[in-house]
Order: C-alpha cells, then sequence, then structure tokens
C-alpha cells in the first residue's frame, strides 16, 4: 500500500507536527482545547486551512453540528479535520454518505456509534502506523485498525464492524491524497527544470 511517502503534517490540518511536539489524535486536540472547550471559526481556519465559508456551508449542510455563541467544540474540529482529509480525493456527497454511515445526522448524538474526538484519534493512531512502515498490505491495515478499536465498546450491535469498515476507507483514502500530493510536487519541480525529473528516470 505505501511507496515510503510520508506527511509531515497532523491529519487534515496545515499544521506541522513538529511544531506541535510530534502529537496528533486525541492528543493535539486536547492541547488545542487546553484552555478552552470552544473555539473561533478564525482559529479553525489556521489549523485546517479551510477558508470560513467552506466551513460555514458544511454547517448549513448538517456536515458539521451546530456551534454554540458562534464556537466551535472539539467534536466540531475533529469532524472538520476528517473531512478535510478526505475532500481532496472524495466527493463530498460520499464524504458525507461515509459520516452518516459512521455517525449518522451531525446533530443528532443518539445516532452517533462514537465521539469524532475518538474517531478522529483512531484515525491518526493507524496512519501512524502505516507512515511507519516501508510497505503495508491490506491484510496488515486492517490489524493495524483492528489494533486500534480493540477496546471500543459498542453502542449499538454491528458498530464496531461498521467503524473498522469506515477507518479503512478514510485511511486508504487519506493516504491516495498524500500520493496526489507527492506527485504534483514532483511534477511542478519538472516545470521548474530543477533536474528532479532527470533523477525520477535514471
Amino acid at each position: 500500500m505505501t511507496l515510503g511517502i510520508i506527511d509531515d503534517h497532523i491529519p487534515g490540518t496545515v499544521m506541522l507536527k513538529k511544531n506541535m511536539g510530534n502529537v496528533t489524535g486525541l492528543e493535539f486536540l486536547n492541547k488545542i482545547y487546553y484552555i478552552s472547550d470552544g473555539i473561533l471559526l478564525q482559529q479553525i481556519r489556521e489549523i485546517s486551512g479551510v477558508d470560513g465559508s467552506t466551513i460555514q456551508n458544511w454547517v448549513k449542510r448538517g456536515w458539521i453540528g451546530t456551534t454554540v455563541n458562534k464556537k466551535y467544540s472539539k467534536e466540531h474540529l475533529a469532524r472538520i479535520l476528517i473531512i478535510n482529509m478526505l475532500r481532496d480525493s472524495m466527493l463530498l456527497e460520499r464524504i458525507d454518505y461515509l459520516m452518516r454511515y459512521i455517525n449518522g445526522r451531525a446533530n443528532i448524538e443518539s445516532e452517533s456509534i462514537i465521539a469524532e474526538s475518538l474517531l478522529y484519534d483512531y484515525i491518526c493512531q493507524i496512519i501512524d502506523k502505516v507512515m511507519n512502515q516501508d510497505k503495508t498490505t491490506n491484510e496488515q491495515l486492517r490489524n493495524y485498525i483492528k489494533e486500534s478499536t480493540e477496546n471500543y465498546e459498542e453502542r449499538i450491535s454491528g458498530a464496531k464492524r461498521r467503524l473498522n469498515n469506515a477507518l479503512e476507507i478514510i485511511v486508504i483514502t487519506y493516504y491516495a491524497t498524500i500520493i496526489q500530493k507527492h506527485s504534483v510536487k514532483l511534477f511542478t519541480d519538472i516545470m521548474k527544470g530543477d533536474g528532479a525529473g532527470d533523477r525520477l528516470v535514471q
């Protein structure tokens, strides 16, 4: 699965891991919300790189839960980051379907099988394992997923199966985005004429 291509950013953000103490997932979210339980749209933009009008559109379309006093919670941010991770390689309608497959409608907590922040944490755990391997087969990926969700407690029957299925899709789609960005960089290097293209075919 992997090509030895890694990403130095915290998944779904424009922030480098090294600038946040090399933490991702729930540790990263907890750092962001250490002082406050809500952050403003401008802060969401700075973290995710997603423009404000896009985020507001996602809220209007029901893809993100309603904010309180225009502040975004940890669960809001986690969902935004997950959507942002996928949107370069997956149609937004499919992302919406996938998120509803996991957690139902964004504003209906009773439909959720997992907190968005924990879902994001699982995703980051699995991505870290994939990135630390020179090669990851589909079977290994599924094992990483099972290891990460081993202690997950189902709220409804079949929830763990749904969760694991969705995690596999999310991680593969995110890695596809990383490969795509790497390919674009290689192409840009060729266009700049810095000799990178020559190195590719030696």
